[in-house]
């Protein structure tokens, strides 16, 4: 197996209209989702525009609880394999996390030329996608690999063509499987990376604490993704953010000073968006950037106002704050987009 690979396939070069990959997206109702399944099949429709497939079509089901084999009912995965043949998809994307084998079983059901990918994958291919700094596509590193570490045992290619470290031949233990060859790579490569992010976050929070002191009042920005962080901190400092109508445009954070009308510096600080079920290997990867949050004096909670879902949205952040430590920080909701 290679390394963790692109889920959608897009040409590099010039995005063209005919390399878009054709999805069929598909949610599950249920008791107990926060989010009206129609608002959050939308927003998985957005996430795989910006990942650079075209939905063609969709379906949900309505269960009690997902299936344990499937995710959907055996006569539902049927009727999704026909839909992607008939619409002529090349993938189908789940609105929820798929366990390893709930992916496997689907993908039997389908078509071979036809993926089946879900909500978390489609994330990290974004992340992916957008990630430009060093430490940025690090971290993104990080989360596919944590992501693809328990699938390993479905998947048939092999990791032999990136092998770290070992001597002549990697010197496999006898009697050892390929299986658990692949896992202990892949385990190599979270450490090794863990390791080199620390090393940048420290490297960071130096260059930081030079350049703008240690005693100044630190404001972080935070928010869904696309509400507008980029904009505000843009407009306050005279920053140059990437400012794009698109989910998740910047990943990385961008630290300026402004002064308050009284003459006060402060820093500003812009931070990863985050979306509803964000995935945990996200939060984890993203630890030092979002530490620009936990280490802040106040958090700037912007809001996309014009967002039919906008409470859920609320929701959702609240949600990551409070997963990441930072909910006793004082936080004032600024709501954007009102015109």
């Amino acid at each position: 197996m290679t390394e963790y690979q692109s889920v959608i396939q897009r040409d590099p070069a010039t995005q063209a209209e005919e390399s878009r990959e054709r999805a069929v997206i598909v949610g599950v109702d249920r008791p107990g989702l926060e989010w009206p399944l129609e608002s959050s099949l939308a927003e998985l429709e957005r996430l795989a525009d910006t990942a650079g497939a075209d939905v063609v079509a969709s379906t949900m089901q309505r269960l009690d609880a997902p299936n344990p084999r499937t995710f959907v009912g055996s006569g539902k995965a049927e009727e999704i394999a026909e839909l992607a043949r008939s619409s002529e998809a090349d993938l189908v994307i789940f609105d929820d996390e798929l366990t390893p084998s709930q992916q496997a079983n689907l993908e039997k059901v389908m078509d071979k030329s036809v993926k089946v990918i879900d909500r978390t994958a489609l994330i990290l291919d974004i992340f992916a996608l957008h990630a430009t700094s060093k430490e940025g596509r690090l971290q993104v590193r990080l989360a596919q690999n944590q992501y693809l570490y328990p699938r390993l045992r479905g998947m048939w290619a092999h990791l032999a063509s990136n092998r770290m470290g070992g001597g002549v031949g990697s010197r496999f233990g006898e009697g050892e499987s390929q299986l658990e060859v692949d896992r202990r790579m892949v385990r190599k490569r979270i450490t090794s990376i863990r390791r080199e992010l620390a090393r940048l976050a420290d490297v960071r929070s130096l260059q930081r604490e030079s350049r703008y002191g240690s005693g100044m009042f630190k404001v972080a920005l935070a928010g869904y993704t696309n509400a507008g962080k980029s904009s505000l901190i843009n407009r306050l400092t005279g920053a140059d953010v990437l400012s794009y109508d698109k989910l998740f445009a910047t990943l990385d954070s961008t630290t300026r000073k402004f002064e308050l009308p009284e003459g006060r510096e402060v820093t500003v600080t812009d931070t990863v968006g985050f979306i509803q079920k964000l995935p945990t290997t996200l939060v984890e990867a993203f630890k030092s950037t979002l530490d620009e949050i936990t280490g802040a004096d106040l958090v700037l909670h912007v809001v996309d106002a014009s967002s039919q879902e906008f409470e859920g949205q609320i929701d959702a952040v609240c949600e990551v704050l409070q997963q990441i430590g930072a909910q006793s920080i004082a936080t004032i909701e600024v709501f954007n987009k009102c015109d």
